[in-house]
């Protein structure tokens, strides 16, 4: 088998080299760096049917349609719902039985004169893994960490080119995928904070154990799902909310262990700057990582009114301390924690459960912290005021 190319130069000289593979690329907000990549290493035209730039904004809604944020996951949806239908009406009927049709898209906010922060943006692509075959999805979230917006551009062209390579050539191992994200990159450039995979060619991907792999590979600090196990972007949960965390082992969970976090929220709301809000409440738990896998299971549907138990079961543990493996089935949480670190935190929210997992050393939310509240025991510390943005 031949080795895939780990360099942006090889990989996007690889897909235009693969006439099987054909698709439009369409960008917001970063310049066209994606595109620029197959034009600049030749052949191109093996590979792009159309660029595309919508940048002005009532250019952009006129294109896709309206968003209430243009830097969004709706945004970036319409964006690939759109150039991919296009591209199969257009092309469809001529090139449909021998070619792999795919919409890249992205929008993303750089570092500007007016803001001079981080970056952050929307990516995905929709993909045939055959031709005629029903597309399938990866989409993701990433913050770009470099100081100038040249270089958050450049870094935003290759996770581009990473992502397409790796859908077309990892989709039946998406672990493999999620980690190729970062050749030619660093975490102190990039940060991917968020991926979702749909469709058929994902159809045996559990979401929630490929947000526990951005945590794992080092993508990410934090990573957070719901409990209906679909994955979100800590923003989108936590943007403008007060939030209150109950932290522990919970190694089970108790009746105490409820009742804590029961009147913390009793008194988290009745705050004066919390009035009138509906807070969102999660409960992290910690576990050291060790040789011997555990699982916590519970129903997850309703926290306060469910006892949840903890029991032992086997794992895979490698001595060389990659992997070891923390399990339970449908609906309980998988967790995977890589051996070489102390330990991983997974959190889940009541009443909203939202489910948050980050490594060691960090707040499972943007700007919020645990803090010891109005109850507590040995095990869980309840109450913040601080509210994410």
């Amino acid at each position: 088998m031949a080795e895939h190319p780990t360099s942006t130069r090889r990989k996007a000289l690889a897909l235009n080299l693969d006439r099987a593979k054909y698709g439009t690329i369409a960008e917001i907000g970063a310049g066209q760096e994606v595109a620029r990549w197959f034009f600049v290493v030749g052949g191109a035209a093996g590979t792009v049917a159309k660029t595309i730039s919508a940048y002005d904004m009532e250019v952009s809604d006129s294109i896709y349609g309206p968003a209430p944020r243009y830097v969004s996951r709706q945004r970036l949806q319409a964006m690939l719902e759109n150039e991919f239908s296009q591209l199969l009406e257009g092309l469809g009927s001529t090139r449909g039985e021998t070619t792999s049709f795919f919409a890249f898209a992205d929008t993303v906010a750089t570092r500007s004169y007016r803001k001079a922060e981080d970056g952050r943006g929307w990516m995905g692509i929709r993909f045939q893994g055959q031709p005629r075959e029903t597309p399938s999805d990866v989409v993701l979230h990433v913050n770009l960490k470099d100081n100038s917006a040249a270089l958050q551009q450049e870094a935003l062209g290759v996770v581009g080119i990473n992502l397409i390579y790796g859908a077309y050539h990892y989709h039946d191992e998406p672990e493999t995928l999620i980690g190729s994200l970062m050749d030619e990159l660093s975490r102190d450039r990039v940060e991917v904070d968020m991926i979702k995979f749909s469709g058929p060619a994902f159809d045996a991907v559990d979401n929630r154990l490929m947000s526990l792999q951005l945590v794992e590979q080092g993508l990410t600090d934090a990573a957070m799902f719901t409990a209906t196990g679909e994955v979100v972007q800590p923003s989108e949960v936590l943007h403008k909310k007060p939030i209150l965390v109950e932290r522990g082992t919970f190694r089970p969970v108790t009746k105490l262990t409820l009742d804590l976090l029961a009147g913390a929220r009793e008194q988290f709301v009745a705050e004066p700057a919390v009035q009138g809000e509906e807070p969102v409440v999660l409960m992290e738990m910690t576990c050291a990582t060790s040789p011997r896998a555990h699982a916590w299971t519970t129903p997850i549907s309703s926290p306060v009114r469910t006892s949840w138990a903890a029991s032992a079961t086997t794992c895979s543990f490698r001595a060389s301390g990659t992997t070891t493996t923390w399990w339970t089935t449908s609906p309980a949480i998988r967790i995977v924690s890589s051996a070489s670190r102390r330990e991983c935190r997974v959190s889940w929210s009541w009443p909203t459960i939202a489910t948050t997992v980050t490594s060691a050393g960090g707040c499972s939310s943007p700007r919020a912290a645990s803090s010891s509240g109005p109850s507590r025991c040995t095990s869980t510390r309840c109450g913040t005021r601080t509210r994410g943005r």
